[in-house]
């Protein structure tokens, strides 16, 4: 019989993020192995309460069919949990997810737990949180330093992943579009996209990057703003919306581009940076938190310090054009990128999740 492992990430896709890729893509690969479950926030009525992803692993969604679905979640998710009667509970991200885990340990506490630190804009009841699991993995060396100040043992660093083929596919495919600059990400106010259009408007009048595009994909509250500001600084013309898209359209996106832009107030590592690695885009990303850690030698980075974002703007704007116009450095950070991105693969990573529920079943934790 298999081992039993209840997912719990509040969001899923359509929702889909980071934090999400990890839930959906880890348990995909390990299906042969395990018997998953995941749970997840309901948040829109059109969703179905039960569902399959890929046609492999059961999705239960609680709530109603609202945002607010979210903020039941971790009362919600523990009594669904339950009557799986699961060998391991495993919640991904530390928000709704970190909150259910914890009241798991009251209702299920012969359950092995493990949580996924995925965020660093989490501090409320974070500390009380990072006590429940038996096993706490982060995805970068930055997040994992912050929980060691708050939980005794060590934290486990799991970077999450990409599916390195499917964008080397998608490459193979589609040709990259001269002066095509993309972003891929939430369009919330900590992914920065107001930073990113600043830069891109200054771009065009001081530098004269007028045979440029901007591909903007995904969405989010900010998305009205940012099309505005668009209009306001007078390139609503060379910017374009796409909106949610699915992974495959997605792939191509990143195949397209020349450029990857993301100015980042906060991020705890970034998949989309690596997705553009892999994608052999040049990489223009805010020095920030776990980015760092995968921009080894291939990308620009830029400064940022939230009491002098005109900094920030300034050095986006020189790398916009720097790239723009220097293709020799745009082909040797592709050839970096490329070989970087290559160790980021779902399939490796999966593996050790798999080491982990392994242990815990033979009681090694």
């Amino acid at each position: 019989m298999k081992t039993r492992i209840v997912i719990l990430s509040a969001f899923l896709t359509p929702f889909r993020s980071g934090a999400e890729a990890c839930a959906e893509e880890v348990p995909l690969r390990l299906t042969d192995q395990f018997d998953f479950t995941i749970i997840t926030a309901r948040m829109r009525k059109d969703l179905p309460k039960e569902d399959m992803l890929q046609g492999k692993i059961p999705v239960k969604r609680v709530g109603f069919g609202f945002k607010f679905d979210k903020w039941l979640y971790p009362f919600l998710a523990p009594r669904e949990a339950k009557k799986y009667n699961p060998n391991i509970i495993h919640a991904i991200l530390e928000t709704f997810a970190g909150e259910a885990l914890m009241r798991c340990k009251d209702i299920m506490p012969f359950a092995r737990r493990l949580l996924t630190l995925q965020t660093t804009n989490r501090t409320f009841r974070k500390k009380k949180i990072l006590q429940s699991p038996h096993v706490v993995t982060a995805i970068s060396m930055h997040l994992a330093g912050i929980a060691n100040e708050m939980r005794e043992g060590g934290v486990k660093i799991i970077p999450n992943g990409i599916d390195y083929e499917a964008i080397r596919s998608a490459c193979a495919k589609y040709p990259k579009v001269p002066g095509r600059i993309l972003f891929v990400g939430r369009l919330e106010q900590m992914k920065g996209v107001d930073l990113l259009l600043t830069a891109y408007a200054r771009a065009n009048s001081e530098f004269g990057v007028r045979n440029s595009e901007l591909h903007i994909v995904g969405d989010g509250s900010q998305r009205s703003t940012l099309e505005n500001l668009a209009r306001k600084l007078g390139i609503a013309d060379r910017v374009v919306f796409k909106g949610y898209m699915r992974s495959s359209d997605v792939n191509r996106e990143y195949a397209e581009a020349e450029i990857f832009c993301g100015l980042s107030r906060s991020e705890a590592l970034g998949n989309v940076f690596i997705e553009a690695q892999a994608a052999g885009c040049g990489v223009i990303h805010t020095i920030v938190g776990g980015i760092e850690e995968i921009m080894i030698n291939a990308g620009w980075g830029v400064p940022y310090h939230g009491n002098a974002e005109s900094v920030t703007i300034v050095e986006a704007t020189k790398g916009l054009s720097g790239y723009l116009n220097n293709k020799e450095l745009l082909a040797r950070h592709k050839e970096i990128g490329i070989a970087n991105a290559s160790k980021y693969d779902w399939k490796p990573i999966a593996k050790r999740y798999a080491d982990i529920y392994k242990s815990f079943t033979l009681g090694q934790s």
